[in-house]
């Protein structure tokens, strides 16, 4: 194997065969305290891809950020071949504040590719595009739902793209969701440096969950041996095959009230059945239900049982009717959830929907 060049970051020369952690400057607050781009750099001694981990590009969105703790402390990073970059912590503002925006209230995932001269965030996102993205290969960034939504573990990216397809197969979520590019969005600037990218989804903001950050830290592993930036190793448990759906709906409330739901996370549902009922908290009688508009996944819920007219609550991907029909079991999913490992009930010849 062909030994690795060292790599200039920043300013900074990283030798083959070493890691470094670089403090970049970003901007100061108004107390004069610098705020800085932290990232650690493993540079491996033989030449490889280049794969960036980022998470908390909403700062309120912490299972990403204990993900990327626990990738910097696994003992095979000694091993590697190519280089690893992570960021545990991109927006660090939002962070501080424990809230998913920058104080300007701009979304910085609606900042990219950004510019030297804009607001802070284009600022931040042009950092990391002109300064990371030209010696970047594949990039996972690291996500969760928004305060009071859950998500089940899930991967959205490009299904058109086949190294996309690929690391997402690879990965082993429950379920991988097409996505299409939007305008200011970390992939799709990753996407116009042609560096294929996915979305991690699991879970809820400012919570840490376990499950989701177990099976987390196992798929950028394994997205790593598929890269063959790590050695293979004999699988005991098969990896998840997961729903591959191209299409998902949030479903929204018909009326305001109290929410009953009827379904739970990773429930497979059929057209027409009842997902939830929204009930008047004064009225025993007065009640409406909301039913699947097509057979789908459950992948997003709403955690709070308060509903305004037109409030998301469940967020359903779309299946075949052959998925649909396949022998289901709850367990399932909570021994996906519980352990990471699992298979899941998926035919071998699924369709996108």
């Amino acid at each position: 194997m062909e030994r690795a060049q060292p790599l200039e970051l920043f300013g900074h020369t990283i030798l083959p065969g070493t890691r470094q952690r670089l403090n970049i400057p970003v901007v100061k607050l108004y107390t004069d305290t610098p705020i800085d781009l932290r990232m650690e750099v493993i540079h491996g001694r033989r030449k490889g891809p280049c794969l960036l981990v980022t998470a908390a590009i909403h700062g309120d969105e912490l299972n990403g950020v204990e993900i990327c703790r626990q990738i910097l402390g696994h003992k095979n990073l000694s091993k590697i071949y190519g280089t690893l970059i992570v960021i545990p912590v991109v927006n660090q503002l939002g962070f501080i504040q424990q809230i998913r925006y920058l104080p300007d209230r701009r979304d910085l995932n609606r900042c990219f590719p950004g510019s030297s001269k804009g607001s802070l965030g284009g600022r931040l996102a042009n950092l990391i595009t002109t300064g990371i993205f030209p010696h970047v290969d594949y990039a996972l960034d690291l996500h969760t739902g928004a305060i009071h939504r859950t998500n089940l573990p899930q991967l959205r990216t490009d299904l058109t793209n086949e190294k996309c397809v690929g690391l997402a197969r690879a990965f082993g979520a429950p379920v991988i969701l097409h996505s299409s590019l939007r305008d200011g969005s970390f992939r799709g600037a990753a996407n116009e440096y042609n560096i294929p990218a996915l979305v991690y989804e699991a879970g809820e903001a400012l919570r840490l969950e376990q499950a989701s950050i177990k099976l987390g830290l196992k798929g950028v592993m394994r997205v790593m041996r598929h890269l063959n930036m790590l050695p293979k190793k004999p699988v005991k448990t098969p990896a998840i095959q997961p729903w591959e759906c191209n299409q998902s709906q949030w479903l929204r409330s018909s009326r305001d009230g109290l929410v009953l739901l009827h379904i739970k996370q990773g429930h497979l549902v059929k057209e027409g059945e009842t997902m939830m009922t929204i009930v008047n908290p004064f009225d025993a009688t007065d009640s409406e239900s909301i039913t699947a508009p097509f057979d789908g996944v459950v992948i997003g819920l709403s955690q709070l049982p308060l509903a305004n007219e037109g409030d998301a609550l469940v967020h359903l991907a779309k299946v075949s009717s052959t998925l649909a029909d396949t022998e289901y079991d709850q367990e399932v999913i909570e021994e996906v959830l519980d352990l990471g490992i699992a298979q899941l009930p998926v035919p071998e010849n699924q369709e996108y929907q």
